[in-house]
């Protein structure tokens, strides 16, 4: 009979990810495994306590940050975001997606909230990489998804933004990535509290994600996985993108709301199971180490986002017309705040309500409320594109079996 373990070993060794870690999850009922190593040369064993690059999986926890502010009444899902975002008060569109920057037009009106929420204000990644506004994001914000430390502090890095056009009007079509960037600069500014502190101190403190943050600690830092880039070639070997002494060793100078950070097994499950639980923490004390634990104690836990507030980021935002434009990212998915919804089953993983994501540093995540199922995903082999790899799609069609 099949194991997790025997689906993570098929895609690891030459060529494919040195190791894994995995977790698939019903209720209290889960099944972990961690194999090979975390690095290439097989000098340190993959285990469950590993820190990884989860890149866009930190879309899910920017937006649960953006959630707790709503709720308690520093912004609405509608506001114009110009208030606390003035670079953004007069935002252009150009006249057409492939003509040239500097031919553009007013937007026909503010961008808010819910359009970064929902990545329709504007900015951010289409499927046609060339067109002149996308290049134009690339070489403005020095955006590199492997070298944090390259960054411009965030005032600075507004200003930049400010500088670009829109490629549609807000609200009319679904834009990878950027929205969750801005995003972290808005709940910083509204909360007064930089976007690593608020997260920290609304987030992972209370749900016991210890390991999870912006950079590693040097104290840390032995458990922090190497990052490899896909070989060039078919049968070439992975190349070194990232030491565990390197951009993630310490704070960097824009955190960024769409990908900068890292976490462990145990810490995404933590969250995964507040997510399920509409809201609340883990009841009891925390359990050091394992999936489920929690740092609020007492007989029911804690509610940090309101049942409501987790129904509206799990559940599917666009129109039909948005996802198939999107489909270039979205394959059989819509988009809530911060991931992925099911919404056209194309393959058996694939479940109406699923909600997550997937990080291009090789990570993903998931829940489905309606069967309270997790399943998480951590390698340290960056994605060669948007399509979704082997490795991730055998590992849900197991979970999807068990």
């Amino acid at each position: 009979m099949t194991s997790l373990r025997d689906v993570l070993e098929r895609h690891t060794g030459r060529g494919s990810a040195p190791g894994a870690v995995g977790l698939v999850a019903r209720g209290d009922r889960a099944e972990v495994a961690a194999v090979g190593h975390a690095d290439a040369s097989g000098a340190v064993p993959m285990t469950r306590e590993s820190v990884f690059r989860i890149a866009s999986l930190t879309k899910q926890v920017t937006a649960a940050a953006a959630m707790m502010l709503v709720e308690e009444g520093r912004f609405a899902l509608q506001d114009p975001v110009e208030r606390w975002l003035p670079e953004l008060a007069s935002p252009v569109v150009v006249r057409r997606p492939d003509g040239p920057v500097d031919d553009v037009v007013p937007a026909s009106r503010p961008i808010t909230v819910l359009d970064l929420l929902t990545f329709r204000a504007g900015y951010g990644f289409a499927p046609d990489f060339s067109l002149p506004v996308v290049r134009r994001l690339f070489a403005e914000l020095a955006y590199d998804p492997v070298r944090p430390q390259a960054g411009a502090a965030p005032d600075e890095w507004m200003a930049a933004l400010s500088r670009i056009p829109l490629l549609h009007q807000p609200g009319e079509g679904w834009l990878y990535h950027f929205g969750s960037d801005i995003l972290g600069v808005l709940i910083a500014r509204a909360s007064g509290t930089p976007l690593p502190e608020f997260l920290a101190e609304r987030l992972f403190e209370p749900l016991g994600m210890e390991d999870t943050g912006f950079w590693v600690p040097p104290e840390k830092l032995g458990r922090l996985t190497s990052l490899y880039l896909p070989p060039r070639t078919p049968g070439g070997g992975i190349e070194p993108a990232d030491p565990p002494d390197g951009q993630w060793s310490r704070r960097p100078a824009f955190p960024s709301g769409g990908g900068g950070l890292v976490s462990t097994l145990d810490d995404w499950h933590a969250f995964a199971r507040m997510l399920l639980a509409e809201g609340r923490t883990e009841k009891g004390p925390a359990r050091k180490g394992r999936t489920g634990r929690g740092a609020e104690g007492g007989p029911g836990g804690r509610q940090l986002l309101s049942p409501a507030s987790v129904r509206r980021m799990t559940a599917d935002q666009l129109t039909r017309a948005q996802r198939e434009a999107g489909a270039h990212f979205l394959e059989g998915q819509g988009w809530g705040f911060g991931g992925g919804v099911d919404v056209d089953p194309v393959e058996v993983w694939n479940v109406p309500g699923r909600y997550g994501w997937v990080g291009g540093s090789g990570t993903a995540a998931h829940i489905t409320p309606s069967t309270g199922a997790v399943t998480i995903l951590l390698t340290q082999l960056r994605l060669s594109g948007p399509a979704w790899p082997e490795r991730m799609r055998d590992f849900w069609r197991y979970a999807a079996g068990v």
